[in-house]
């Protein structure tokens, strides 16, 4: 009978993951985003669709700069999730498993949906 070891404790805040590890935890954080708040966004198309002046609301609501903040947010979930779903699927079919390459393509994920939320919010500010 073998006696067990108790388990060690882990400061969290001190383990240096793997960018291939951080690109992933960021694609579960998207997603649950995009699952969490997108009720706002189909309320916003609903009540847009409604009429002309339901419409103006939500563009006036819209002009709001922390309105414009979860839509930059939402925009680089969007993306993000877009970007490494697609990497995920690369590596299902055992295109990027070595090493560098899974680090390659974790910057150009992190890099591509930076750079295109920053253009979009730019266009969108």
């Amino acid at each position: 009978m073998s006696l067990r070891q108790p388990p060690k404790y882990l400061d969290l805040f001190r383990i240096r993951l793997p960018l291939p590890g951080l690109v992933s935890i960021l694609h579960r954080i998207s997603g649950a985003a995009m699952f969490l708040f997108a009720w706002a966004l189909l309320w916003a198309l609903h009540t847009a669709l409604q009429s002309a002046d339901s419409f103006d609301r939500v563009r006036a609501l819209a002009d709001h700069w922390l309105a414009k903040l979860f839509l930059i947010a939402m925009v680089w979930a969007f993306l993000h999730h877009l970007l490494a779903g697609v990497r995920f699927l690369l590596i299902d079919v055992h295109v990027g498993v070595g090493l560098a390459a899974a680090r390659a393509l974790s910057w150009a994920v992190l890099a591509t949906s930076l750079v295109l939320t920053v253009a979009l919010g730019v266009r969108l500010w």
